[in-house]
This record gives structure tokens, C-alpha cells and sequence, in this order.
């Protein structure tokens, strides 16, 4: 009970010292309208990214100035098997997809993060997110650097690691952090990203039930997939929005949930299992007071991390 005292009045403190402390005044301003989508696709690519057209008009209706959508927007998550038709879905860049979102995000003045299967070259191909700046230019590529490979998850199969290293993109809604999936699970890259200037960390997600595991396996994997990611937001002092898809795709039930999360760890906006926009206001001014609060970036002992390079010590 006293622990949990003492947690209510740093909380408290800490909620006080964001609302009032002059720090806030000597910085501009910079609130950006976030959205997150969540829907459950079908086996075809076309209507998928209809699906998604609709929805990112919606959350632009809405006042959304950053829209993310989740992994793999355009198909259904196929790595599930192993298949070499599934080779026949993915695109080039810049190709048709990526022009038509290029001329989505200028006629709506939006930031738009669309994670697909990109094809690089024959034999080569990336789990990628394409960051579109609001002009309809292509601001970048980031692709997937943890490729997991797992019963369900056959993504070394279909996807080569990622050649372009952790990513953050200075766009005119603030400075996100790319990552995809897989890459959520590692401190390391949710780290390094903040080290390099993120002030937001989004990762689009496929993520759910397998058809073997009880409902008690998917709550228990549930808390620990939002929780990590909390945990990047809180380590980091940044921003944290998780993008995951619905529905259910040869007895895997993706779970939805999307959330964002602010530097505390606070969840700032969450979806349930079905289709829906998630969207939130971000205050990024906020970060700078809370890493003077808590100042992890300051403490590191940099001189004592060698052995991290190291598979296993």
C-alpha cells in the first residue's frame, strides 16, 4: 500500500509538472492529429487498398494529419504459409501502389505510413513502409530489420532483412520512427530509433491468436505485446502507436487492439477487435519535459554497453 502511495504522488507530480512547468513555454507548440487503421483484409490486393483509401478519407475527415496503416496493408498476411504465388503480390517503388498513395496523401494534405510487400529486384524482396509527406512526395523506405521465422510466421521465406538500418523520417507531422512487427520486440531497435531523433515510434503489426492457442494464451500474449511496447514509450521518453489488423485469416485471428501511448507509458487512445479508425491528438512538446524528469538518455553508461554487440554473453 505505501509503494503504491508513493507511485500516486510521483504520478501526480510528474502530471502536474507537464501542465504548468514554464519549461513547455520556450517551445513551439507542435500537436499533430494521429491515426491509426485496423481492418481485416481478403485475398485481394485491389479491394484491400480500397478498403484503406476509404478509411485513411475517413480519418482525414476527421482531422487526422498522420495516418498509419497496419503491416502488409494491401494483402491478407500470407507468410501464415509457404507459398511462391504469394511472390505475384508484391510491388515495386516507386510502381502503381506507391503512386496512388503518393496522390492520396497531395489531394488530402496528409502524412501517410504504408507498410506493403515490396519487390526490390527479382529474387529480392522487403517487408517495407513507405513514408508519403503531405506534398505527395516519397519521403523514404524503411524495411523490416527483424525477420522472425516461426510456425505461423514464415517471413524468412518472403522477406530478405532489412538493408536500410533503423529510420526516422522529419516529416511536416513530426518526427516518426519506423518499425515494423517483429522489430517491437527489441529494445535495441526502439532505442536507437529515439536515439536518432524519433519523437514517434509506430510499428504496423500482424498480430493475433494461432488456431492451436486457448483464449488464457491470447490475453497472456496480448498484455505482453502491449506492455513491451509501453515499455519502449516509457524508456524512451517518446511516443509509441501499435497498428494491428482484424480478422481472421485461415484460423488465425488477428486481435486488433491498436493503441497509442504517450512518454509515461499512458495509453492515449485504444481500438477493439473490429474494423474501426483509432485516432488521437500527440502533444510532442511534451518530451523534452519528460526527459528532463526522467533522464535515461543522460544517464547511459555508454562506456559500459560493449558486450552488447555480442550474440550472448
Amino acid at each position: 500500500m505505501a509503494h503504491q502511495l508513493k507511485w500516486d504522488s510521483i504520478s501526480n507530480w510528474l502530471h502536474s509538472f507537464f501542465k504548468t512547468s514554464s519549461v513547455n513555454t520556450s517551445f513551439n507548440l507542435l500537436q499533430v492529429k494521429f491515426s491509426a487503421i485496423q481492418y481485416a483484409c481478403s485475398e485481394d490486393p485491389s479491394s484491400n487498398s480500397e478498403k484503406a483509401v476509404s478509411l485513411i478519407r475517413k480519418a482525414a475527415a476527421d482531422g487526422a494529419e498522420l495516418i498509419a496503416l497496419q503491416e502488409l496493408f494491401q494483402t491478407t498476411y500470407f507468410c501464415r504459409e509457404i507459398d511462391r504465388k504469394f511472390f505475384d503480390w508484391a510491388e515495386p517503388v516507386p510502381g502503381p501502389l506507391t503512386d496512388r498513395f503518393c496522390a492520396l496523401a497531395k489531394e488530402l494534405k496528409v502524412v501517410i505510413l504504408l507498410p506493403f510487400f515490396e519487390k526490390r529486384a527479382p529474387g529480392v524482396y522487403f517487408n517495407t513502409m513507405a513514408v508519403i509527406e503531405q506534398d505527395g512526395s516519397l519521403a523514404g523506405l524503411y524495411r523490416k530489420m527483424h525477420i522472425p521465422d516461426d510456425p505461423g510466421f514464415y517471413e524468412k521465406y518472403y522477406f530478405s532483412p532489412g538493408d536500410t538500418g533503423f529510420k526516422v523520417f522529419d516529416t511536416s507531422a513530426g518526427k516518426i520512427g519506423t518499425l515494423i512487427c517483429w522489430d517491437q520486440w527489441f529494445p535495441e531497435a526502439a532505442r536507437l530509433t529515439a536515439m536518432a531523433g524519433a519523437e514517434l515510434l509506430v510499428y504496423p503489426t500482424a498480430i493475433g491468436t494461432l488456431p492451436e492457442e486457448v483464449d488464457a494464451e491470447k490475453e497472456q500474449f496480448m498484455d505482453a505485446w502491449v506492455t513491451v511496447q509501453r515499455g519502449h514509450a516509457i524508456a524512451n521518453g517518446c511516443y509509441v502507436a501499435g497498428v494491428n489488423r482484424v480478422g481472421n485469416e485461415g484460423g488465425t485471428k488477428f486481435w486488433g487492439n491498436s493503441f497509442v501511448c504517450g512518454p509515461f507509458g499512458e495509453i492515449l487512445a485504444r481500438g477493439g477487435e473490429e474494423e474501426e479508425v483509432i485516432t488521437t491528438e500527440i502533444d510532442f512538446s511534451s518530451i523534452d519535459p519528460h526527459r528532463q524528469t526522467w533522464p535515461f538518455f543522460r544517464d547511459r553508461r555508454i562506456d559500459a554497453y560493449g558486450d552488447i554487440l555480442k550474440r550472448y554473453n
